[in-house]
């Protein structure tokens, strides 16, 4: 398996991982995208299928905690990063990055500004980024790896019909041919609800790999960097073909509330932050008005969903 300590050469992506810019897919040329399943949103439905209509179908609006785009952008300079030389993915040129990422980001989205109150000043929060950067150099050094992919956009259709969607932060190759599947954390180690679903999400990407390329990941990785805490797992092939099965299920379940509209909320200690309570029975609030099965792609994830 590789390791930090072991380079990792470059391979080509399988023709189905696309690159994450890519507008058309195949078979689309209306450039409508075939409803999908991705693991923010799978994991949406398990939690609560009130929220996955919020979220999918209804499109609420949701502003983003000061933590998710803390997120978002660190993820894009660990990007960046590995697009250097590997004699330059030192800690001070991924400090350096920040600010530039940061300023790309919030000229393609100015509303994220509307995270910081009133004369507040962004610098502040952005050097708090500088920690997560930090902690992930004491995890790995980068200048000994050289991944197949950063940000890959993998998209595999499984035998029943269900049509998978992600993004996996990397993707590392051996030289034997093994597979390490790699997903940065920038919160804390989770507790025990919150380990199920970084797991959950990992078994998402293995399943997606596994029928890509044919290979079952030989390890898949979380990378939490605040607490500087890594934790690998071993799949087998086995525990995928039952976690197909629970894709299949989750998809199926969907599809049927999708007919009818019939999404019922599931009220539970994560609700305290939800950010659409206001329109949750559980709470008092009354859902908007069905708008139907939405179209192009209920499946979409959001750079925010992945920079947990």
């Amino acid at each position: 398996m590789a390791t930090d300590t072991e380079p990792i050469p470059v391979q080509a992506a399988e023709v189905t991982a696309e690159p994450k810019d890519t507008a058309e897919r195949p078979g689309r040329g209306s450039g409508r995208r075939r409803p999908a399943l991705s693991p923010s949103r799978a994991g949406d439905f398990k939690q609560c299928p009130l929220l996955y209509r919020f979220r999918a179908v209804d499109r609420l609006p949701e502003t983003p905690t000061k933590a998710q785009v803390r997120g978002t952008v660190v993820h894009a300079v660990l990007e960046r990063l590995y697009a250097l030389p590997a004699a330059e993915r030192v800690p001070d040129t991924a400090r350096g990055l920040l600010s530039p990422t940061w300023d790309e980001l919030l000229a393609e989205q100015p509303g994220l500004g509307e995270i910081f109150a009133e004369g507040e000043d962004p610098g502040e929060w952005l050097a708090s980024a500088e920690g997560l950067i930090d902690g992930y150099f004491e995890l790995e050094d980068p200048r000994r790896l050289q991944p197949d992919a950063c940000e890959l956009l993998v998209e595999t259709e499984l035998p029943s019909g269900v049509l998978l969607r992600g993004y996996i932060d990397r993707l590392d190759v051996a030289p034997t041919g093994e597979i390490r599947v790699v997903d940065y954390k920038t919160g804390a180690a989770p507790r025990e609800i919150g380990e199920a679903k970084a797991l959950f999400q990992m078994k998402f990407y293995a399943l997606a790999v596994w029928r890509l390329r044919g290979e079952v990941p030989r390890q898949l990785r979380l990378m939490y960097l605040a607490d500087r805490q890594s934790l690998a797992y071993t799949p087998d092939e086995a525990e995928l073909a039952r976690f197909e099965r629970t894709l299949d299920a989750i998809w199926a379940a969907i599809l049927r509330a999708g007919r009818t509209g019939d999404f019922r909320p599931n009220k539970s200690k994560l609700c305290g932050w939800c950010s659409h309570q206001a329109h949750c029975p559980e709470f008092g609030g009354t859902p908007p008005e069905y708008p139907g099965w939405p179209e192009p792609d209920p499946g979409e994830e959001s750079a925010l969903d992945r920079a947990d």
